[in-house]
């Protein structure tokens, strides 16, 4: 029998009892009976209720049939540590100025130059000589692949890093790209070199150009009026003549090719000139003067103001310098430079010789060097 049976059986019985105990004694048996038996079986049926409430019975599992049940598996793996990656701010450079070739510079085909930049350290990281300076992109200029820093750089601190390069042979504009990297071979903080290669325009030297005395109706002998002589074209002549009368030798040179030059040099050549008698010691020397005079040569010129370039004392070959007052009359535009020869005597010596130096028309020379 199961507990719950006994159980009910116990508790109808002491019910039933106390029942019969506490009957009245007006309530006829059949009506007391039947109502002992109603309030026992309320009373079993109110403890069964709590008894089930208070236990539970157990189910047996059950399977259902066709069904396969089955345990979720979660897998997992271990991750190994690693390092972290370096934060953006540990390697970072400022570029602070051109210490050499700025920007544009203008350099000579295969022309060689050191470029230096200045690059502060604006990063946390220290630089360390197994940094490096490395070519990225553009034109490399004959420079290092690579080349590692000289020394450490704390941050805050600056560096002035230098590569030799060489221009490209060819005239244009070149660029080049450079950059750092750390000793973990990662590349940061871009730089660059930026030049122009031009071929010179090639400068014409000094240049040297000879001119004779123009000749004809431009140079010649004018004597004094007293001599009644006219004026000869050709010859040029001074000194006194044996008649003792004076006469003076005029040249004229073309210089209308140098207008706006810069002379560097001019000497007059005289070296084709000869004397006759003693015109340096009887007439006390010849002076060699600059004068302007207009074309052609007349009577009136024999007195024209002048300029004393060199007393001549002897036959001077060609080493009179007139530099100066070429570069006068090339400056003033004026396309004449001219010459006269007259003795430093004002007057003739009275001995009744032809003392003088003379030249052939064309035989005087004016040597001038000069810059364009």
């Amino acid at each position: 029998m199961s507990k719950t049976t006994r159980l009910i059986s116990i508790l109808f019985v002491v019910m039933f009892g106390l029942s019969a105990c506490n009957l009245p004694s007006n309530v006829t048996p059949t009506q007391g009976a039947e109502s002992v038996l109603t309030a026992s079986a309320q009373t079993v049926e109110a403890n069964m209720t709590q008894a089930a409430i208070l236990n539970p019975p157990t189910i047996p599992p059950t399977s259902t049939p066709g069904i396969a049940t089955s345990t979720l598996a979660i897998a997992t793996t271990s991750v190994a540590p690693t390092s972290p990656p370096p934060t953006e701010s540990c390697d970072v450079a400022q570029f602070v100025d051109d210490v050499t070739v700025p920007d544009g510079t203008t350099l000579e085909p295969d022309g060689t130059f050191t470029k230096t930049w200045r690059l502060k350290n604006v990063g946390t990281c220290s630089w360390t000589t197994s940094y490096a300076v490395v070519f990225s992109s553009g034109d490399r200029m004959n420079g290092p692949v690579t080349q590692a820093l000289t020394g450490n750089v704390n941050p805050g601190q600056t560096i002035d890093i230098s590569i030799d390069l060489t221009a490209p042979d060819t005239d244009g504009n070149y660029k080049g790209y450079w950059k750092l990297r750390n000793s973990a071979s990662v590349l940061f903080s871009q730089f660059y070199v930026d030049i122009k290669v031009k071929t010179p325009t090639a400068t014409a030297g000094p240049t040297t150009i000879t001119l004779n005395a123009t000749g004809g109706t431009e140079g010649g002998t004018v004597y004094e009026s007293a001599a009644s002589q006219a004026v000869v074209h050709g010859t040029i002549l001074a000194g006194d003549t044996s008649s003792d009368y004076l006469a003076r030798g005029f040249m004229s040179f073309d210089i209308s090719s140098l207008s706006g030059k810069t002379i560097t040099a001019a000497t007059l050549d005289l070296s084709t000139c000869s004397q006759v008698q003693d015109p340096f010691g009887d007439l006390s020397g010849i002076w060699v003067g600059e004068v302007q005079y207009a074309l052609p040569l007349d009577q009136s010129d024999f007195n024209i103001s002048g300029s004393g370039i060199q007393l001549l004392n002897s036959m001077p070959g060609s080493s009179v310098d007139v530099k100066s007052y070429v570069q006068t009359r090339v400056t003033e535009a004026k396309s004449r430079f001219q010459i006269r020869l007259h003795p430093s005597s004002g007057t003739s010596n009275g001995d009744g010789q032809a003392d003088y130096m003379t030249c052939s028309a064309s035989g005087p020379k004016l040597s001038i060097t000069y810059q364009p």
